[in-house]
């Protein structure tokens, strides 16, 4: 499922970030040209202004002063004088007359001209066309008419674009190749960015799915126990009755406890916890759940001692019902896990503004290798299991709370053996 849903919300992501991206392209692609275009036409508008000038200040137009001003086949320019082409223009051939004869129809149909502002009347257009029958490239144009004492003067400059065209059609390939590499990098970082995005969902699913199969492995074994008394109880009689009874009443208390504790972390997943704050007072707190645990100490043989600072503890702020269920988890865990005539200690200390409460035992201890694991859920090591009331979930409910509480809980090996529990708040 969460690889349909990964292949998909990265499409998405990529399809939606390349289509901005293209868009924003093409808008700075068509504003790039349009100003290409604008300063290639107000440089060839220059030069005719100058060509011109130059034209009206030539008593006798000679073909070397022609050449001068094609520059090199920038220009191709036709003069004809009352209507009869200069030998200049001789050298045209079929094409390039057909050229000349659209452009002087297409200057006719425009109806924009310029005052050149020069010593005789000479006007003149400049203008952009596409010859239809003399070729596909497109030319800027100027139309210039000068009238003179001995009649008119036509002359019609032409440049073709070819370079200009070239230029654009470089830049267009220049950004498709660069949309095609940022729509690929785009791409790579959408596949990994929703793989990253997704990857907490998949192992919150993973611990769901797994939590519910330990669940129901754990529920199963006092229900069939409870079934199976209860089949029992209904054949027998007198004491042997009330044996099932008890020990059907036992896992059924079994059964409740499990139930409360998954409810209880459900409650921590859905962010429905509410912490009530107050001022707690870290000794008072110690003190009371030291006295509550002697008697489960003595009755187990097991030595239970406390350890307070010698100077005043300040008050923290959290939920004092809380933060008492945390150090009674890892107490009864101590408890239940140290053997007898072992050792259980309390200790409360401060690190600056740390409140740090330990639980040390001298009972087996915990691998270097579960310590990490032991806050999951249902974790238990192999030498527990066959421990009855304790399912894998008092660490991890303690873990949750304290977290709640925006503190720290922390594992490390007893000198001499077992292990340490540390809550700093």
């Amino acid at each position: 499922m969460f690889q349909k849903v990964h292949f998909r919300l990265a499409v998405l992501c990529g399809s939606i970030t390349a289509f901005i991206l293209l868009v924003m392209s093409l808008g700075y692609l068509y504003i790039s040209e349009q100003g290409l275009k604008e300063s290639s036409f107000s440089s060839f508008q220059n030069d005719m202004n100058t060509l011109i000038a130059n034209l009206e200040h030539q008593s006798v137009i000679t073909h070397e002063w022609l050449t001068k001003m094609e520059d090199g086949g920038k220009y191709r320019i036709h003069i004809t004088d009352n209507g009869i082409p200069f030998l200049f223009n001789e050298r045209e051939n079929e094409e390039e007359k057909q050229l000349f004869q659209e452009a002087w129809d297409a200057w006719e149909n425009t109806q924009k001209t310029v005052y050149s502002g020069s010593y005789s009347d000479i006007y003149h257009t400049e203008f952009q066309f596409s010859p239809k029958k003399s070729g596909k490239s497109s030319y800027y144009a100027c139309a210039a008419v000068a009238e003179r004492n001995s009649g008119s003067l036509n002359v019609m400059i032409l440049s073709p674009l070819d370079a200009l065209s070239a230029r654009i059609r470089r830049q267009r390939l220049l950004f498709f190749g660069l949309d095609i590499l940022a729509v690929a990098a785009l791409s790579f970082f959408a596949w990994h960015f929703t793989k990253r995005i997704l990857k907490p969902l998949e192992e919150n699913q993973k611990k769901q799915t797994q939590f519910i199969a330990s669940a129901s492995h754990e529920l199963r074994t006092p229900l069939a126990v409870i079934l199976s008394c209860a089949s029992a109880s209904g054949k027998a009689a007198g004491e042997q009755r009330t044996h099932f009874l008890d020990a059907i009443q036992s896992e059924g208390m079994r059964m409740s406890k499990l139930i409360d504790d998954m409810l209880l972390l459900t409650t921590a997943d859905t962010g429905g916890w509410s912490i009530k704050a107050a001022p707690v007072e870290p000794d008072t707190l110690l003190l009371n759940l030291y006295e509550a645990f002697l008697p489960v100490a003595a009755e187990k043989n097991i030595a239970l001692s406390i350890t307070l600072p010698e100077e005043a503890v300040p008050t923290i702020t959290g939920d004092k019902e809380r933060i008492t269920q945390v150090l009674s988890i890892l107490l009864h865990n101590a408890l239940s896990y140290t053997p007898q005539k072992g050792s259980v200690r309390l200790i409360l200390a401060c690190h600056g503004k740390n409140i740090c409460f330990s639980v040390e035992d001298n009972g087996p201890g915990i691998p270097d290798a579960e310590k990490e694991q032991i806050f999951e859920r249902f974790y238990r090591s192999d030498r527990s299991r066959s421990k009855k009331g304790h399912f894998g979930l008092g660490l991890c409910i303690a873990s949750e709370i304290v977290h709640a509480h925006h503190g720290r809980i922390l594992i490390k090996d007893t000198p001499g053996g077992g292990s340490t529990f540390m809550v700093l708040l």
